[in-house]
């Protein structure tokens, strides 16, 4: 599902002087590119093919039995950490070097079911306003043939991060 000249992701969280040096947007296309570390928490989704355009962001991904909550779907967490994550990393694109966010509230609606023979799906965040102190979302997880399985929307608090000494 990985190109094989794409190199093996690295897990960790990069410091927030490094993520003040850059606009945000070549910090997420950095993590997508695997130049800078995912986030720890992508390693439960196994991100593939991402894409980060202004305003803009896809990741795909594969649901699998690992996943599952007891009643034998995919859990709701799944579902979310890509939501919020697809959303929160649009709009970290929106950001001008030395400008922070971080989530203030989500929505989730999920529309139907989602199992270990899903296949590839296709998580989508998309701003709806950036301005300098709030940002909107929106969110939409479709499977390969287009149907909706979850949307969102998303408030993000903007601030701007400290300065280093």
């Amino acid at each position: 599902m990985t190109d094989s000249a794409t190199p093996k992701p690295t897990y960790g969280v990069s410091s927030l002087e490094l993520m003040a040096s850059m606009p945000g947007l070549d910090f997420v296309r950095g993590i997508f590119a695997r130049t800078l570390p995912e986030p720890p928490i992508m390693e439960t989704v196994e991100p593939f093919d991402c894409t980060a355009e202004t305003g803009h962001v896809v990741i795909h991904s594969v649901p699998g039995l690992r996943h599952y909550n007891p009643i034998g779907s995919v859990h709701g967490g799944y579902i979310a950490i890509l939501l919020d994550s697809a959303m929160a990393l649009a709009v970290q694109t929106t950001l001008p070097k030395g400008s922070g966010y971080t989530t203030l509230e989500f929505k989730i609606s999920f529309v139907r079911g989602m199992s270990k023979d899903t296949g590839k799906i296709r998580t989508e965040g998309r701003v709806l306003n950036a301005g300098r102190r709030a940002a909107t979302a929106e969110g939409r997880i479709t499977d390969e043939k287009g149907k909706l399985i979850a949307h969102a929307t998303t408030t993000c608090m903007v601030f701007e991060l400290p300065k280093t000494a």
